[in-house]
């Protein structure tokens, strides 16, 4: 809890009232909600003049794979377009025989064997055609900048309060008023 929002209540009552930034609802003000006990809260609700608000950022970084080609050119090799589809076959099949009973485990046992060769073949020829160009993948590491929130000047009733909010308020914000005796043994009724 911010100091701003302790001590919030005791300014306001210190505070001369000042009509014109104060706007409220009888209901609000007397704290009735349908759902809540009978006994009213001592809060009322106001607008606080935004006297600035600025932006909370964060560098936030993320990997990215990213190809990278030198000039040199090498020959293909088909092994390993083979050794890819030959592993993308055995994962395929081994997931396709966790389905099914009976028959239809073998076909699916045989249509995981083809799909999942067809997929290791595809990623094999795809790094060999890019390792032929002279090209590997990378990861690279960028940074980027996040707003994660807005710490905000504002004025209410002649007092200065900061706070940090999720979202910019614009030029008014709306504030909660809470009162409460300064006395240990004071039960709020």
């Amino acid at each position: 809890m911010s100091f701003a929002t302790r001590v919030l209540p005791l300014l306001v009552l210190a505070s001369a009232p000042a009509f014109a930034q104060y706007e409220s609802d009888p209901y609000e003000d007397a704290g009735y909600d349908e759902y809540a006990p009978s006994v009213p809260e001592n809060v009322s609700y106001g607008y606080a003049q935004v006297l600035r608000a600025e932006e909370v950022v964060e560098i936030v970084r993320t990997r990215i794979p990213e190809e990278r080609c030198e000039d040199t050119v090498e020959y293909r090799d088909s092994r390993r377009t083979t050794n890819g589809t030959v592993i993308g076959a055995i994962v395929g099949a081994a997931l396709g025989n966790q389905v099914g009973k009976g028959d239809g485990r073998k076909a699916a046992t045989v249509a995981g064997a083809v799909a999942g060769g067809m997929i290791g073949n595809n990623v094999a020829r795809n790094k060999a055609e890019a390792e032929a160009r002279g090209c590997r993948i990378v990861e690279v590491e960028r940074e980027e900048r996040q707003v994660v929130g807005y710490d905000v000047e504002y004025m209410y009733k002649g007092d200065k309060y900061m706070s940090r909010l999720p979202y910019d308020p614009g030029n008014r914000l709306r504030v909660r008023v809470s009162v409460t005796p300064d006395e240990p043994s004071a039960a709020v009724r």
